[in-house]
Protein backbone atom coordinates (compact mmCIF):
# COMPACT_ATOMS: atom_id res chain seq x y z
CA UNK A 1 0.00 0.00 0.00
CA UNK A 2 1.67 3.58 -1.07
CA UNK A 3 1.23 6.15 0.77
CA UNK A 4 1.60 10.37 0.24
CA UNK A 5 1.85 12.01 3.73
CA UNK A 6 1.74 16.15 3.53
CA UNK A 7 1.88 17.96 6.62
CA UNK A 8 -0.10 21.41 6.83
CA UNK A 9 2.26 24.09 8.59
CA UNK A 10 5.96 24.53 9.25
CA UNK A 11 4.72 24.34 12.92
CA UNK A 12 3.24 21.32 12.77
CA UNK A 13 6.04 19.70 10.56
CA UNK A 14 8.84 20.82 13.35
CA UNK A 15 6.17 18.98 15.62
CA UNK A 16 6.66 16.13 13.60
CA UNK A 17 10.09 16.09 13.19
CA UNK A 18 11.04 16.20 16.86
CA UNK A 19 7.78 14.00 18.41
CA UNK A 20 5.82 16.19 20.31
CA UNK A 21 2.76 15.84 18.11
CA UNK A 22 0.45 14.31 19.80
CA UNK A 23 -2.41 12.46 17.13
CA UNK A 24 -5.38 11.49 19.61
CA UNK A 25 -8.13 11.44 17.27
CA UNK A 26 -7.90 11.03 13.58
CA UNK A 27 -10.49 11.96 11.01
CA UNK A 28 -11.50 8.92 7.92
CA UNK A 29 -13.72 10.56 5.27
CA UNK A 30 -15.38 7.34 3.38
CA UNK A 31 -17.56 7.11 0.36
CA UNK A 32 -17.79 2.94 -0.43
CA UNK A 33 -14.70 3.21 -2.45
CA UNK A 34 -11.92 1.03 -3.17
CA UNK A 35 -9.58 3.76 -1.93
CA UNK A 36 -11.61 4.70 1.12
CA UNK A 37 -11.07 0.77 2.18
CA UNK A 38 -7.44 1.07 1.74
CA UNK A 39 -7.60 4.32 3.76
CA UNK A 40 -9.68 2.97 6.79
CA UNK A 41 -7.07 -0.12 6.91
CA UNK A 42 -4.36 2.14 7.41
CA UNK A 43 -6.40 4.05 9.82
CA UNK A 44 -6.89 1.29 11.99
CA UNK A 45 -3.06 0.19 12.06
CA UNK A 46 -1.68 4.36 12.24
CA UNK A 47 -4.57 4.56 15.12
CA UNK A 48 -3.34 1.53 16.99
CA UNK A 49 0.49 2.31 16.65
CA UNK A 50 -0.22 5.74 17.87
CA UNK A 51 -3.08 4.52 20.11
CA UNK A 52 -5.42 7.63 18.88
CA UNK A 53 -9.45 7.02 18.30
CA UNK A 54 -10.92 7.25 15.01
CA UNK A 55 -13.72 9.81 14.00
CA UNK A 56 -15.47 7.83 11.18
CA UNK A 57 -17.59 10.18 8.32
CA UNK A 58 -19.24 10.08 5.35
CA UNK A 59 -20.66 12.99 3.72
CA UNK A 60 -24.08 12.97 1.81
CA UNK A 61 -25.92 15.40 -0.42
CA UNK A 62 -28.01 18.64 1.11
CA UNK A 63 -31.36 18.16 1.02
CA UNK A 64 -33.31 21.16 -1.03
CA UNK A 65 -35.20 23.07 1.19
CA UNK A 66 -38.05 23.22 -2.21
CA UNK A 67 -40.00 20.03 -0.71
CA UNK A 68 -42.70 19.58 1.90
CA UNK A 69 -41.91 18.42 4.82
CA UNK A 70 -42.96 14.88 4.39
CA UNK A 71 -41.11 14.41 1.31
CA UNK A 72 -38.38 15.83 3.07
CA UNK A 73 -38.62 13.79 5.66
CA UNK A 74 -38.87 10.37 3.38
CA UNK A 75 -35.62 11.89 1.11
CA UNK A 76 -34.14 12.56 4.77
CA UNK A 77 -34.24 9.34 6.00
CA UNK A 78 -33.79 7.38 3.03
CA UNK A 79 -30.02 9.06 2.68
CA UNK A 80 -29.17 8.61 6.08
CA UNK A 81 -30.51 4.68 5.66
CA UNK A 82 -28.14 4.41 2.56
CA UNK A 83 -25.06 6.35 4.57
CA UNK A 84 -25.40 3.98 7.60
CA UNK A 85 -25.51 0.76 4.98
CA UNK A 86 -22.10 2.41 3.50
CA UNK A 87 -20.61 2.98 6.63
CA UNK A 88 -21.07 -0.19 8.06
CA UNK A 89 -17.87 -2.13 6.05
CA UNK A 90 -15.68 0.54 7.31
CA UNK A 91 -17.19 0.30 10.77
CA UNK A 92 -16.39 -4.01 10.34
CA UNK A 93 -13.06 -2.86 9.37
CA UNK A 94 -12.00 -0.60 12.67
CA UNK A 95 -13.90 -3.22 15.53
CA UNK A 96 -11.96 -5.84 14.04
CA UNK A 97 -8.27 -4.32 14.39
CA UNK A 98 -9.88 -2.91 18.09
CA UNK A 99 -9.44 0.95 17.34
CA UNK A 100 -12.21 3.13 19.59
CA UNK A 101 -14.22 4.82 16.84
CA UNK A 102 -17.06 7.00 16.48
CA UNK A 103 -19.21 7.71 13.53
CA UNK A 104 -20.93 10.28 11.66
CA UNK A 105 -22.96 11.13 8.66
CA UNK A 106 -22.60 14.74 7.13
CA UNK A 107 -24.26 16.66 4.87
CA UNK A 108 -23.22 18.94 1.93
CA UNK A 109 -19.85 19.41 -0.15
CA UNK A 110 -17.60 16.55 1.02
CA UNK A 111 -14.73 18.60 1.23
CA UNK A 112 -16.14 21.28 3.32
CA UNK A 113 -17.86 18.75 5.41
CA UNK A 114 -14.67 17.09 6.15
CA UNK A 115 -12.86 19.83 7.06
CA UNK A 116 -15.78 21.55 9.48
CA UNK A 117 -15.79 18.32 11.31
CA UNK A 118 -12.06 18.41 11.68
CA UNK A 119 -12.21 21.76 13.31
CA UNK A 120 -15.65 21.16 15.27
CA UNK A 121 -14.69 17.59 16.64
CA UNK A 122 -10.60 18.75 17.23
CA UNK A 123 -8.99 15.93 15.22
CA UNK A 124 -5.08 15.74 14.97
CA UNK A 125 -5.26 13.90 11.44
CA UNK A 126 -6.87 12.95 7.84
CA UNK A 127 -6.36 10.02 6.49
CA UNK A 128 -8.52 9.88 3.46
CA UNK A 129 -8.55 7.94 0.03
CA UNK A 130 -6.34 9.51 -3.42
CA UNK A 131 -9.67 8.94 -5.05
CA UNK A 132 -13.54 8.53 -4.45
CA UNK A 133 -16.07 6.83 -6.06
CA UNK A 134 -16.97 9.50 -8.78
CA UNK A 135 -13.29 10.05 -10.08
CA UNK A 136 -12.04 9.56 -13.13
CA UNK A 137 -9.83 6.10 -13.13
CA UNK A 138 -6.15 7.83 -13.68
CA UNK A 139 -6.32 10.54 -11.69
CA UNK A 140 -3.50 10.64 -9.58
CA UNK A 141 -5.90 12.90 -6.74
CA UNK A 142 -9.51 12.82 -6.88
CA UNK A 143 -11.18 16.37 -6.60
CA UNK A 144 -11.99 15.83 -2.87
CA UNK A 145 -8.35 14.78 -1.98
CA UNK A 146 -7.14 17.81 -3.63
CA UNK A 147 -9.56 19.98 -1.81
CA UNK A 148 -8.87 18.68 1.80
CA UNK A 149 -5.33 19.19 1.29
CA UNK A 150 -5.82 23.18 0.29
CA UNK A 151 -8.23 23.32 3.29
CA UNK A 152 -7.26 21.00 6.00
CA UNK A 153 -5.96 22.52 9.24
CA UNK A 154 -3.99 19.67 10.31
CA UNK A 155 -2.09 16.96 8.49
CA UNK A 156 -3.18 14.93 5.80
CA UNK A 157 -2.26 11.37 4.98
CA UNK A 158 -3.69 10.60 1.54
CA UNK A 159 -3.66 6.56 0.71
CA UNK A 160 -3.84 5.12 -2.44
Amino acid sequence: MDTVVCVRTANESTKAMEGTMQIRKILVPVDGSEHARRATVYAAEFAAMVQASVLLVHSRMSIPPLLGQAAYDEVRNSLNARAESLLEPYREILRGAGISFEDRILEGPAETAIVDAVRAEKCDHIILGSRGVSELEGLLLGSVTRRVLQLAPCPVTVVR
